[in-house]
């Protein structure tokens, strides 16, 4: 923008400035000039009410200072000026920035030469006006965006972070009191301290989807492939973290693993979030006393896991909304289980990431079946 601004301005300095707070301030978001240094930066901000610039905003029309310092001393509250002849700039062009009727900021031209802009510039301005305010527009709002994204990405993970061990404790403590290491305990009490390690458990759960989920927008999911043996590194403890919740809802467990399975290129971490998602997903939407199946199978292209269980299922036109972010299915079983979405999405990213695929099926009111498969060997990335 600088370079191509100079081909039509004399400009030693460029600025760009947004309205924020709904319309209560203009706050600087880049600044470029051919010298050094530059003193009015990014994040500076003044109000605009009672200010020359929201006259210049509410008119919609460009404003030439021919001598900077002469306007300082006639307005010697203004902070920014102040600031610009402090860094040798001698007149300026204030060129609003509209869209649509919406005044969205101000693009600040400034020479370092007194008299450097005439009406000429002012009317060039004008003619650019509306086209230049829509692409500046269009690169601030990616920024935001971008930005935002960041910060909550950053907010999650440190939240989800501080709660994880204080509730980890807490569940521990709960369960040292139920076991009755520190004295016998009534029945009624041993409950309660059940029902609070239930509750702490599903915290521990729901924190732990979180943090994978700001490691994968983050950036900081990376995959780590090794030779694993899959049953013992990546099955076994994942049906190891269910196995207290299958035997609670009193579900039968049918395994279908291969005897002779070789070594799985892929990332064991990775996929035991997968498996305990899957598995976990199977349990807590699956019938009373109803069966789980998980299955492994070995293919000439790769690996394919399933896990089927019996219960409400889903209907086919909700199919597009599973392995969404935040994206729950809205019928009466589903909905009575807590949940947040985060869980199939993290495990569907996690396969994507080693080349793979994620499936599901399901009859609706019978049973539900989720299934991932990882090519072998993995693909170059």
């Amino acid at each position: 923008l600088f370079g191509g601004i100079r081909e039509l301005y004399p400009c030693d300095r460029i600025g760009l400035a947004f309205i924020e707070d709904d319309g209560r301030r203009i706050v600087a978001h880049r600044s470029k000039a051919n010298y050094q240094p530059i003193l009015l930066k990014q994040g500076y901000a003044e109000d605009l009410a009672g200010s020359s610039l929201r006259r210049v905003l509410d008119s919609n029309c460009a404003r030439v200072i021919y001598d900077l310092p002469r306007y300082l001393a006639d307005h010697p509250r203004s902070g920014s000026t102040r600031i610009l002849v402090k860094e040798g700039v001698r007149s300026s062009l204030t060129c609003p920035l509209t869209v649509k009727d919406r005044a969205i900021g101000v693009i600040f031209l400034s020479s370092r030469e007194t008299r450097a802009y005439t009406p000429y510039h002012v009317q060039l301005w004008m003619a650019l006006a509306e086209r230049l305010s829509q692409a500046v527009e269009k690169t601030c709002l990616i920024e935001q965006l971008t930005a935002d994204n960041q910060a909550y990405t950053e907010v999650l993970a440190f939240v989800s972070h501080e709660l994880k061990n204080p509730i980890a404790s807490m569940i521990t403590d709960a369960r040292v009191l139920a076991d009755g290491y520190l004295g016998p305990l009534e029945a009624r009490q041993t409950r309660k301290l059940e029902r609070l390690i239930s509750k702490g458990s599903y915290l521990l759960d729901l924190i732990g989807e979180y943090l994978d989920l700001a490691r994968m927008e983050g950036g900081n999911l990376a995959l780590h492939p090794i030779a694993a043996g899959f049953v013992a590194e990546v099955v076994e403890p994942s049906l190891e973290l269910v196995l207290g919740q299958i035997q609670a809802k009193g579900m039968t467990l049918e395994r279908h693993l291969p005897p002779d399975l070789p070594p799985v290129q892929c990332d064991p971490g990775l996929l035991r979030i997968v498996l305990a998602n899957l598995l976990g997903n199977a349990v807590k939407y699956g019938r009373e006393g109803g069966a789980l199946r998980l299955t492994v199978d070995s293919m000439p292209a790769g690996l394919k896991v399933a896990v089927w269980n019996e219960g409400p299922g889903f209907n086919a036109e909700d199919r597009p909304k599973l392995f969404r972010k935040f994206s729950r299915l809205q019928s009466p079983e589903l909905k009575a289980q807590k949940g947040t979405g985060v869980g199939l999405y993290t495990a569907w990213r996690i396969v994507h990431l080693h080349g793979g695929r994620m499936d599901a099926a399901s009859q609706a009111g019978a049973w539900a079946e989720f299934s991932f498969e990882v090519p072998q060997p993995l693909p170059e990335v």
